[in-house]
């Protein structure tokens, strides 16, 4: 493969990737903490150092090679670096990062542990479906507390954004929003968009969604959006939940279902065995994605964006693979309690 040959200029005590999204060029990146590994690189040539990360994103004897993790590189001089993961149409799809001012205009239960938030933005953000954005607040005690979710909301709602958040018990956000500490009015700072998990268009075969947890958010953006986008292709939404009690947004599916005959709806149900009423799928949502999968005879056929608990996207990652999907069909974005494409 040639080099792509993208030269941008990163500022003193700026790291690798964020000059790089600041001038809207979309490396690969996951959490931007130095946690995933997902902007693991080679650097060829030039002196940089690199900031505080988890040696689980990148071992002493891969820093010994040479590798690094662009999110946590200062530059010290002009740097040659070899990317590992090239996307060719994640750049042909980049959008600048920028910051956007804005208010929390609603905040609700959805579930016990899962809440909605509406943010009304100053200016239009533009974004793929299944992108997330930083969000900082300031709570009442004078907490500043930044944290990243996943729009909800399809990108044609571009100053009206929705999310979908899972509360913690030591989740700093989601607890000063249920205690009164963050309220509904209050003034927010918005930067992105970031993540590579966004819905690509113009491709072939079934549209595969797995989402667990505040994984709907980002699921429930990349549906609606494929819906609009007039595309005739079979959609297969999985849902992995405990109980019935965790499910929501159920007669919005229900509608859509019933509006859209390529829409299927699977909900599964993991700690279901003493409810009589659910006549759904039970056990572990990678399980039950493995069954139908073999059902349908879906061999790496389509395009599979998977969001939720690394649990689960460590869970269902083989069982793709086992079922011959390249990695270049395959998207997803891991939920954790307070970082990364983070404490969604």
């Amino acid at each position: 493969m040639e080099p792509v040959g993208v030269e941008f200029e990163v500022e003193e005590d700026e790291t690798v990737l964020d000059a790089a999204f600041r001038q809207g060029i979309a490396l690969p990146h996951g959490c931007k903490e130095g946690q995933c590994s997902a902007c693991k690189c080679v650097q060829l040539d030039g002196e940089s150092e690199m900031m505080k990360y988890s040696t689980f994103a990148l071992n002493d004897m891969e820093k010994d090679s040479g590798h690094i993790l662009m999110c946590r590189t200062l530059a010290y001089s002009d740097l040659e670096i070899e990317l590992l993961n090239f996307d060719e149409e994640l750049l042909s799809k980049s959008i600048p990062v920028k910051q956007f001012s804005g208010k929390i205009v609603d905040f609700h239960k959805l579930t016990h542990d899962i809440r909605g938030v509406q943010i009304e933005l100053d200016a239009p953000l533009k974004f793929w479906a299944g992108q997330y954005v930083d969000i900082t607040v300031k709570t009442e005690m004078g907490e500043e507390i930044t944290r990243s979710f996943s729009m909800a909301n399809p990108p044609s709602k571009t100053q009206n954004l929705g999310f979908i958040i899972k509360k913690y018990p030591d989740g700093r956000f989601s607890n000063e929003l249920d205690d009164g500490g963050i309220k509904v009015g209050v003034d927010v700072k918005i930067e992105g968009p970031y993540g590579m998990c966004f819905r690509r268009d113009n491709r072939q075969g079934p549209v595969i969604l797995v989402g667990a947890g505040s994984g709907m958010s980002p699921v429930w953006s990349i549906l609606n959006d494929q819906i609009t986008s007039g595309e005739d292709r079979p959609i297969y939404f999985f849902y992995g939940a405990r109980s019935q009690d965790d499910l929501f947004k159920l007669d919005e599916i229900d509608a859509l279902t019933t509006a859209h005959s390529n829409v299927e709806f699977i909900p599964v149900l993991s700690h279901a065995d003493d409810d009589a009423s659910w006549t759904g799928e039970r056990g572990f949502v990678h399980e039950c994605v493995d069954a139908r999968l073999k059902a349908l005879g879906i061999d790496g056929d389509g395009d599979v964006y998977a969001c939720g608990p690394p649990p689960m996207i460590d869970a269902l990652t083989p069982v793709l693979f086992m079922h011959d999907f390249d990695t270049d069909r395959i998207f997803y974005d891991k939920f954790t309690p307070t970082s990364g494409s983070s404490g969604h």
